[in-house]
Order: C-alpha cells, then sequence, then structure tokens
C-alpha cells in the first residue's frame, strides 16, 4: 500500500496555508492561480488555503471507479467525493470542455481528474485568462522525486512539458500479438509474425474457414493499433508543425492489408465493447494485435475466453524491419492547483498509480508504476491464464519497442477516425479511398489548433 504524506511535509502544507491566508497572498475564495495569487516556491505554483478535512473530488471514467473504490477501503477517513464520466473517450474533450466552464465561473474544479488521453497536460498546463493552469506541477516539491522515479522510463513523457511533470501515468499500453493456441492447432496455422504474414493468415482463414476472425476496425483507437504500430507517419508533430502523410510506402501497405482483410471479412467492423461482438466472436477471434488492457478488458472480460486458451508474442513488425509497436491509451492522473486538500490529493494519487489493492488486483492494465507492474505480471502467472510462458517477458519488452514517430497533440487522432473512417467502411468505401479524406480532417484539426500543416 502506498505510504500517506509525511507529517512534516502535512505539517508545512497548513503552516504555508495559514501563512498564505494571514497575508492575504492567496486568493482564499477558492479562485487560486488569479492575478493577485502568488507563487508558492515549495510547490512550483499558487496554493490554495489548505483545509485538512476538505474533502477531494475525484472524476473517474467506470474503469478507474475501482480504484475509488479500493481507496475508501484503505482510508475510510480521508474526505471524498467521486464523479464518473467518460474519461475523454475517443477523445471526447469533455474534461477541457468542463474544465474550461469551471474556469469561467472561478470555482467548482475537481481536485483529481483521470483521463484516457494522453494529450490533456498540452492544455491543462497552460494559463487561462490570467488564471494559473488547472495541472498542478507535481516535481517541484509537491510529490517526491523517489515516488516519481518509480514510474517506468519515458512513461511520464506525454505529461511533462518543458521538464514540468503535470500527470502521472496509470497504466503502459504497449501492442502485442494476441492468439488463441486451441484455434491455431484446430486449424493447423502458425502465430504471425510480421504484418504480410497477419494479412496472409487473413487470406487462409477466409478461404479455410469463413467466420473466424482476425480483429476489428469497429473502435477509434484502431489508429493507433494499425498505423500506429506499423509506423505510419500520418499524425506526425514538430512543435508546431503537423503533417499526415498518407502516401508513405508502410501506409499505403498496412491500408491494401486492412482493405484485403475487410473485404474477406477477417476483419470486421463491430466495436470491441459492443453487445454484439462478444455474441459473434467469442470463440472465433484466432489472432489479433493489441494493447496489453486487452488482456483483462477484452479476452477475461467481454469475451470470457477460459485459461488456457490465449498466447502473447511479439508485436507485429514488418519483414526485414525492427520491432516497433503502437501505443494505445495508458491514461494519467492530473491533480488540481486549485485544491484545498493537497495531502490527500497526492495520497490518492500514489494509492491509484502503485497500491496493489488497484493497480494489481483491480486494474485491466499494464501499471505504469514498475514495481506495481511487477505484481501484475505475477498475479497473471499465477492464474495460468496465458499458454506461454515467457508473456511476462514478451510484454515487458514491448513496453521498450513503442515506436516514437507517433505524436501527442493538442487534439486526439481518435476523432477524425470515428469521423471519417469507421462510417465510410461502414458504407463499404476501402479505406484507400478514404486516406485522401481522412488526412484532410486531421489537416483541418491541425489547423483549428493551432498547429501549421506541412
Amino acid at each position: 500500500m502506498s505510504q500517506q504524506p509525511s507529517s512534516a511535509r502535512r505539517g508545512a502544507r497548513l503552516l504555508a496555508g495559514a501563512a498564505s491566508a494571514a497575508t492575504g497572498l492567496l486568493l482564499l475564495s477558492g479562485c487560486t492561480g488569479g492575478p493577485s495569487a502568488e507563487m508558492n516556491s515549495d510547490y512550483g505554483f499558487a496554493t490554495a488555503e489548505q483545509v485538512a478535512d476538505s474533502p477531494i473530488t475525484v472524476w473517474v471514467d467506470s474503469s478507474r471507479e475501482p480504484a475509488v473504490k479500493a481507496f475508501t477501503e484503505a482510508y475510510p477517513d480521508v474526505p471524498l467525493e467521486y464523479e464518473v464520466y467518460d474519461g475523454n473517450a475517443g477523445g471526447s474533450g469533455t474534461f477541457q470542455t468542463k474544465i474550461s466552464l469551471m474556469d469561467q465561473a472561478g470555482e467548482g474544479w475537481p481536485d483529481v481528474v483521470f483521463s484516457t488521453q494522453q494529450n490533456d497536460a498540452i492544455w491543462a498546463s497552460q494559463e487561462t485568462n490570467g488564471l494559473q493552469a488547472f495541472a498542478a506541477p507535481l516535481n517541484k516539491g509537491f510529490m517526491d522525486e523517489e515516488f516519481l522515479d518509480g514510474f517506468a522510463a519515458g512513461s511520464l513523457d506525454y505529461s511533462t512539458i518543458d521538464g514540468t511533470v503535470y500527470g502521472l501515468r496509470n497504466d503502459l499500453a504497449q501492442n502485442v500479438t494476441y492468439y488463441n493456441q486451441r484455434l491455431l492447432d484446430e486449424f493447423g496455422y502458425e502465430v504471425p509474425t510480421t504484418w504480410e504474414e497477419y494479412g496472409e493468415l487473413g487470406d487462409k482463414l477466409a478461404a479455410e474457414h469463413p467466420g473466424y476472425i482476425l480483429g476489428s476496425l469497429g473502435d477509434s483507437f484502431m489508429t493507433y493499433v494499425y498505423y500506429g504500430g506499423s509506423e505510419s507517419p500520418v499524425f506526425q508533430a514538430d512543435g508546431t508543425e503537423f503533417s499526415s502523410d498518407v502516401e508513405d510506402p508502410n501506409t499505403v501497405a498496412i491500408t491494401e492489408i486492412l482493405d484485403g482483410m475487410l473485404e474477406n471479412g477477417t476483419l470486421v467492423q463491430d466495436s470491441f465493447f459492443g453487445a454484439e461482438f462478444a455474441e459473434k466472436y467469442a470463440d472465433k477471434l484466432v489472432a489479433v494485435p493489441g494493447p496489453v488492457w486487452y488482456t483483462g478488458a477484452i479476452f477475461q472480460g467481454a469475451l470470457g475466453v477460459p485459461a488456457g486458451e490465449i498466447g502473447v508474442s511479439a508485436p507485429l513488425h514488418w519483414e526485414g524491419g525492427e520491432i516497433e509497436t503502437g501505443n494505445v491509451g495508458g491514461g494519467i492522473w492530473y491533480a488540481s492547483s486549485h485544491t484545498k486538500n493537497l495531502d490527500a490529493v497526492e495520497q490518492f494519487l500514489e494509492f491509484a498509480t502503485s497500491a496493489p489493492e488497484f493497480q494489481v488486483e483491480a486494474s485491466s492494465g499494464y501499471p505504469a508504476n514498475t514495481e506495481a507492474a511487477k505484481g501484475w505480471l505475477a498475479k497473471l502467472a499465477e492464474t495460468g491464464y496465458f499458454v506461454n510462458e515467457d508473456f511476462e517477458q514478451v510484454m515487458a519488452d514491448a513496453a521498450g519497442q513503442i515506436w516514437d514517430g507517433w505524436s501527442v497533440t493538442k487534439w486526439s487522432p481518435e476523432s477524425a477516425w470515428a469521423t471519417v473512417v469507421i462510417p465510410g467502411i461502414a458504407e463499404g468505401e476501402t479505406i484507400e479511398s478514404l486516406l485522401p479524406v481522412w488526412k484532410e480532417e486531421l489537416d483541418n484539426e491541425a489547423t483549428v489548433n493551432g498547429y501549421t500543416v506541412k
């Protein structure tokens, strides 16, 4: 279990809050960070007056609700309220929209927010109309450096702006290749190791065992799985310049593979999380590339595949090339710079990202905290769920094989996929025919968000 903040830090925070109140250096109405607020050098931002028993409000999506419940069981004396929202799924923008309204009102901010998107630090770290940024700096004295050093190398990069950490990564979401060993043995097939073999397996499966599949394109995050995972440069940003190359050889090649599998039926259009997918394909998914959170969310959860059937192999890569994989999510926890209970917020963040009560026992994702990740893998090994004993090494290796050519920007690439590609293929269009429209949508989004399109 995560340790509580030290009594010395707790006392220092209360004294700092009292001193600030006495001298009038901070706005005590709750509108911290406004024009009259002053920087608290101990934490790197203007802190509100601290109230030891002030309840904290936590926003989570449904998958992270167990973190809140586990925390309240572990620390029943910490006052906490929570709200379940969409978690920014699919790049909805709910997080930013709601915080913007609270910024205008000058009150009402939550104390902790979880987002499934990796790009929120870009806006959450910026001042708005003279009001300090929503996200509190975490590495300027608020959280212990030793704790921050316990996250996997590079896992905090997405939430780090100019050297300042604004969010804690909940989980890593590296792609691997899942396969159903029972079905492969029954059909006499081998596990695909390259994108070329994946497409060839689709042709063979369609011809010899129609109705069995190798995945779906019905979710907006598939852009990360197939284009990010195939090193296709369709979403790249350099500073404020954006580019999307739909004519790159990798982009063209993966598109051809996907179109072929759509045509022969081994890629379907049902969402992995729809009731119909489980009804149709629970026992017909032969192999699929996807993030490590598929383990709990898809195979053990939605599809209910029993232990002893599923295996995990290295990410698909291009023949003759190095293994580079995609990254599909891996949400981030943010602390509010406006909170009146820094101690409770720190305590919750440490618990949610590292405590085995959530990260090992109740989280479907591969923890970004290295010690929690060891426990998560060990627990999976104990269950005997996977058919291959080296699955732990496969997942650990994939965490260091994520392609760095896919960028994080102010907006999510999922929205363009959902707007253009999903409805397009539903109407019988090929992805190849949609590439120019997809690029145009990406370029338009870049322009709207202040990027220069190359």
